[in-house]
């Protein structure tokens, strides 16, 4: 068995089936809700300056699910993405408990803990990142 293929295969799913799922949400609060529905909607679940929060994570959500898809700035994105979700789990969702049905966290949680991991382990070869600064004794590799 090839480790290094089956990493990098785990990888590239966990990061478009994030970035995917991202995206969706980005665009549905865009297209379908529309982001003075989204502010509207924001303020009426307590979000902090949800004028200003609603484009910002409609935005992030939408472009950073595209980043993960792709694998450009993957680390960076995934981390602003899973802070996103943990926002979210805590100002809006954990009082309903866990499940979605009921307003609850467990979609929001499972997305924070896909981004976490994105994040954490980074792109991969199979990526933007991991083509521009995967060489070995790239100084930004990291980014890869």
């Amino acid at each position: 068995m090839n480790q290094p293929a089956l990493t990098t295969t785990a990888r590239t799913i966990l990061r478009l089936v994030t970035g995917f799922l991202f995206a969706a949400h980005g665009w549905q609060k865009f297209s379908e809700f529309t982001i003075p529905g989204t502010q509207a909607a924001f303020a009426q679940m307590g979000v902090p300056a949800a004028d200003v929060v609603a484009p910002v994570v409609a935005s992030l959500e939408l472009v950073g699910g595209i980043a993960l898809i792709l694998g450009v700035l993957t680390r960076v994105f995934a981390l602003l993405l899973a802070v996103d979700m943990l926002g979210a789990l805590f100002l809006v969702h954990a009082p309903a408990g866990i499940f979605v049905a009921a307003g609850g966290y467990e979609l929001v949680l499972i997305l924070a803990a896909a981004a976490a991991a994105v994040a954490l382990v980074g792109a991969g070869k199979a990526s933007v990142d991991g083509a521009l600064f995967g060489r070995a004794g790239s100084r930004l590799a990291v980014l890869a």
